[in-house]
């Protein structure tokens, strides 16, 4: 994109939230690189952020406070990037929008100039599977020789530094969390081509119900224009009906049962349908769609296959932060006249309803792992209770302890599958990355990768 630097060049640029994923780091970088005066600002202090810090100290036109918010920093700006996951009531965000200082997130600022100088947006929203339909879109098109650039909640990428990578006839793929889609709103803007796979309880230590969490999912439509499209699931395509959308919403048709996958479950060949019509709708040819379908890899830390030994297969589902996702992943990877899963789960709370995971786990699973932690306990008790019903439980503390005492009770031909059903955030853990590379890296010390 022509003309990049001067949206910045010269601005005095509030940062709000520095985080550990890399997105906040490189949107800092960008901005100062451009040559905007930038002021980072972060409740976490400089010891719990030093990763992030080293990487920007060389810049002397970025600033830092840390430990705190200063309601200064908002009021004289010119611009306010805010980060995921700040409060919606956010005193410091209403002081800034009460002095006329706009505020933005990073990857709404990214998608509107994108969709001014004419790139094709696509934007993949949902409670499961938006990483994964992503990645195929992305792939795809790739495969296919198109431009194509992949954004979003993507670990380690600042979606604002692609901006002077875009051009016009790019293709640009977001996965687009409930936070990310505020920005939307917020700018008034939506993708040409619109994916909401699903509604599950999610984020309700955010979220007061799923009716907000809804409307902000909902920004992913909510501004679309003639000439659009809009996929959907059949479970929320009455509550997106009921909006009145621009654009009606399209329920996408199954893959052909004879189009192979590399990736397991139901719920991942639902994933691929949805891709397929997005696909489809950016004129891709069905051979085109098939052959990108199919040889996509699977991700990290989504029913990831890690290895097999001793005749024990382990998967890591790391991200599987709902209990809905993990029953999913017992599906795929369960059989139920053996019930020969061995499965490690627990993390920090969301105050998700568990009730369906802890009737699901005695179909599929012999044993039990629980990961100890604060959203553990609370169900702690039911799944001990599982013992009843044939399935031993274990609990361990820590990743090294966890992993170790599922290996030891898995007999070959059984699976290994490491499914949290809860979010990472905890004394454990700096974000979900890092509960995935302590996995693999437990594995590893093992000599199984």
């Amino acid at each position: 994109m022509k003309g990049y630097r001067e949206l910045f060049e010269g601005k005095r640029i509030t940062v709000m939230g520095l985080g550990l994923l890399g997105r906040g780091v490189g949107d800092a970088e960008f901005l100062a690189k451009c040559g905007a005066q930038v002021l980072v600002t972060d409740k976490k202090n400089e010891e719990q952020l030093t990763e992030s810090i080293e990487r920007l100290k060389k810049y002397k036109n970025i600033s830092f406070r840390l430990g705190g918010h200063d309601e200064k920093d908002f009021t004289n700006c010119d611009l306010v990037i805010k980060a995921a996951k700040v409060p919606i009531n956010s005193t410091y965000v209403a002081a800034a929008r009460s002095a006329g200082v706009p505020v933005v997130m990073s990857t709404a600022l990214f998608a509107k100039y994108a969709l001014e100088i004419g790139t094709t947006v696509v934007g993949v929203t949902g409670t499961r599977g938006k990483s994964t339909i992503t990645h195929i879109i992305h792939h795809a098109l790739k495969l296919s020789g198109k431009t194509t650039h992949i954004g979003g909640n993507i670990r380690g990428i600042s979606t604002l530094a692609l901006l002077p990578e875009i051009d016009k006839d790019d293709f640009a793929i977001l996965e687009l969390d409930s936070w990310q889609l505020q920005g939307f709103g917020d700018l008034k803007i939506s993708p040409h081509v619109a994916v909401f796979t699903n509604l599950m309880p999610d984020h309700l230590d955010y979220y007061r119900s799923i009716d907000e969490y809804f409307r902000d999912k909902s920004n992913i439509f909510r501004h679309q224009r003639e000439g659009d499209f809009l996929f959907v699931g059949k479970t929320v395509l009455e509550r997106i009906r009921a909006t009145n959308p621009l654009i009606p919403p399209v329920v996408p048709d199954p893959i052909p049962e004879d189009w192979n996958l590399n990736i397991l479950g139901d719920h991942n060949r639902e994933n691929a349908s949805f891709a397929a019509a997005a696909l489809h709708a950016l004129g891709q040819t069905e051979p085109e769609i098939r052959r990108g379908l199919e040889s996509f890899g699977g991700l990290e830390g989504r029913l990831q296959f890690v290895k097999e030994m001793h005749g024990v297969k382990i998967y890591n589902d790391n991200n599987s932060t709902t209990p809905e996702a993990t029953i999913a992943a017992l599906r795929a990877v369960g059989r139920k006249d053996k019930r020969a899963v061995v499965l490690i789960m627990g993390g920090d709370d969301k105050n998700l309803d568990m009730t369906k995971l802890i009737a699901e786990i005695p179909l599929w699973c012999s044993s039990v792992v629980l990961f100890k932690e604060r959203g553990t306990d609370r169900v702690r008790d039911e799944i001990f209770n599982l013992a009843s019903q044939g399935t031993i439980v274990h609990e361990e503390e820590g990743m090294n302890a966890t992993v170790n005492r599922a290996l030891a009770i898995a007999k070959k031909g059984q699976t290994i599958l490491y499914s949290p059903a809860f979010q990472s955030f905890g004394k454990y853990f700096a974000n979900e990355y890092d509960r995935s590379d302590q996995f693999v890296a437990a594995i590893r010390a093992k000599g199984l990768v």
